[in-house]
């Protein structure tokens, strides 16, 4: 597995990320079948692992801590914060007062002195960034994180953090977290560019679209998921954009078959191959899953490829809007009236 740059930092990461989130009661809910998976990513090359202290009520990190207990300097290890962990208020979001409680929490759960990158799962409407990458700031000089990172940031949000950061001699962001895939190529607009621009890595998650490109909703077999964690929005199998999906579907299934690859693998290359893109974060919940994403490390997609995928889905569409997990805030309603 050939590593990369993460960014300007110097640091060497596999173009696969192993993503954390369905280790515990959300996936697998055995943790030593959980663990063993861990460690088959790391004999295969990868060594790169994110997760977020939200996954599974912190349950993830805990797996990841066990699994790390020998092999912790052996990874690159990534996890979140942001996301509400209790009905307390306080217990959520990018404050300063949050931070600094909640990063010992993940270095608890973790079984670790210390995060190498640690990462805002969200932006705030309601925090001002400078307190933010003030409070990161800190623990970066006090050894307990490496780097810092930002995710499903806009481009404007992460230009704001930019300047704020050189503004104020803070510490700044290294990485960004977008979604990215086959069918939502929204960030190939605003966000990649941006991030180049910066020398920030990139990586991205949810390759397969949430299951859409690995080959579970077909259009002779479409039925919405069950797990009523997924949005009803995303995974209605009415709307004409969902439809449209899977139309796509079948046409890139056929694409990958001429290749001699298979869906999985068409749309973990595609994501990887792009050369903004530091590392695609797969979140597999079985080994058998995480055996059908390895092989993409490896594969280099061709310019007929590539151009076939651009005419199924032109550059910077997201076929169903409702994919984007950025600009919420500001395109409710309360936000838009005068």
């Amino acid at each position: 597995m050939e590593y990369r740059l993460l960014g300007r930092t110097g640091v060497q990461v596999s173009p696969l990320c192993l993503g954390a989130m369905m280790f515990g009661p959300w996936g697998n809910k055995d943790t030593a079948d959980s663990v063993r998976i861990i460690h088959h990513a790391l004999d295969a090359g990868i060594n790169f692992i994110d997760t977020a202290d939200v996954y599974s009520g912190g349950a993830s990190e805990e797996i990841v801590g066990e699994a790390l207990e020998r092999r912790r300097d052996e990874v690159f290890l990534a996890t979140k914060f942001f996301m509400p962990m209790s009905e307390d208020p306080n217990q959520r979001g990018g404050s300063r007062r949050w931070i600094v409680r909640e990063v010992e929490n993940s270095l608890r759960r973790l079984n670790t002195d210390y995060i190498d990158l640690y990462q805002v799962h969200r932006p705030s409407p309601d925090t001002d960034v400078e307190e933010t990458l003030g409070a990161l700031t800190d623990l970066v000089r006090q050894g307990k994180v490496r780097y810092i990172g930002s995710s499903s940031y806009s481009g404007s949000q992460i230009v704001e953090a930019q300047w704020a950061s050189r503004q104020r001699n803070l510490e700044r962001f290294v990485t960004e977290q977008p979604p990215y895939s086959i069918l939502v190529r929204g960030i190939e607009e605003d966000v990649l560019p941006t991030v180049q621009r910066h020398g920030m890595g990139t990586l991205t998650y949810s390759p397969l679209s949430g299951g859409w490109l690995s080959g579970r909703w077909r259009k002779d077999s479409a039925s919405a998921p069950t797990s009523s964690a997924r949005p009803s929005a995303r995974f209605d199998m009415t709307s004409p954009a969902n439809q449209r999906k899977l139309d796509i579907v079948e046409d890139l299934a056929q694409l990958a078959e001429q290749t001699g690859l298979t869906l999985i693998e068409l749309a973990i290359a595609f994501v990887i191959n792009h050369p903004g893109v530091t590392a695609a974060i797969v979140g597999p919940r079985t080994m058998e899953q995480l055996d059908s994403y390895l092989p993409a490390a490896d594969i280099k997609l061709s310019t007929y490829v590539l151009d076939r995928i651009d005419q199924l889905v032109a550059p910077g569409v997201t076929v169903n809007p409702d994919d984007n997990s950025y600009g919420t805030h500001d395109l409710t309603p309360v936000a838009r009236r005068r």
